[in-house]
């Protein structure tokens, strides 16, 4: 009996070494010092950011970027009730004051690009729309997005100057929401951005219209007060500002801020 206590005993140690090296801890955010950046954009940048994130990635070895992509407003909403980011673009000026008067901000937010609206419909414009006017016919089904959102925000602004009013069927929380009632069939048409029917080519027409021309929405980014990895933050600000990343934004159909 004596003779088996050491080896229990060292059995029990074995044990226990395995124990605890197997229960590492883990963590989805961007911790301190962490190479990862974690960025807030809006919906109507996802190409485009992901291109320049993975330019990010070559020009600093080692780095990671993870987007989300959604309504400026809906992330706003999310980083005020303590979303963990280091970066966030919006695509407009407005819900960037929003996360500056909440003391989101870590400094002044650049403005790096703009973007215009354009009426989506399908191929061929089967229902003929040529203006604006047009989108306010009866029996005709239009998607835009909320007002909280910036293109909706500059529709309802389109709609003020003009005198038009809109009955659309449904108001969506992104202007990728918007694209894809239009390109699924299930709306006529859709106010969204020139950028977005840019990317969605041969699956949307784009109707231009003079009078968008006076609702252009400014995006502005910023780098985020509780950011995990503030310098490598920065750093993919400068590059969105630089002239690699404003190629790749004019190339998508972005004008400048």
């Amino acid at each position: 009996m004596t003779r088996l206590m050491p080896a229990l005993a060292a059995g029990l140690v074995l044990m226990t070494g395995c124990s605890s090296s197997s229960q590492q801890p883990s963590s989805t955010t961007a911790a301190p010092g962490s190479q990862k950046i974690i960025v807030f954009a809006a919906a109507s940048l996802k190409k485009t950011f992901t291109a320049i994130g993975d330019q990010f990635s070559k020009d600093n070895p080692g780095a990671s970027v993870e987007f989300s992509f959604a309504g400026s407003s809906d992330l706003v909403t999310q980083l005020t009730q303590g979303a963990p980011a280091d970066v966030f673009a919006s695509a407009d000026t407005k819900n960037m004051d929003k996360a500056g008067q909440a003391g989101l901000l870590a400094g002044n937010p650049v403005n790096f690009a703009s973007n215009t609206l354009t009426i989506a419909v399908a191929p061929g414009n089967p229902k003929g729309i040529k203006t604006f006017q047009d989108l306010a016919k009866p029996g005709l089904s239009v998607v835009v997005c909320a007002p909280q959102v910036p293109c909706g925000s500059a529709t309802q602004n389109v709609e003020s100057k003009t005198g038009v009013t809109l009955t659309p069927v449904s108001e969506e929380s992104s202007v990728t929401d918007v694209l894809n009632k239009i390109t699924s069939g299930q709306a006529d048409a859709g106010l969204v951005y020139v950028t977005d029917t840019a990317g969605a080519a041969g699956k949307v027409l784009a109707v231009s219209f003079p009078e968008a021309a006076g609702a252009v929405n400014i995006y502005p980014i910023a780098t985020l007060a509780h950011a995990g990895n503030p310098a490598l933050a920065t750093k993919f600000v400068d590059l969105v500002t630089s002239p690699a990343g404003q190629a790749i934004l004019t190339k998508a159909g972005f004008g400048k801020p």
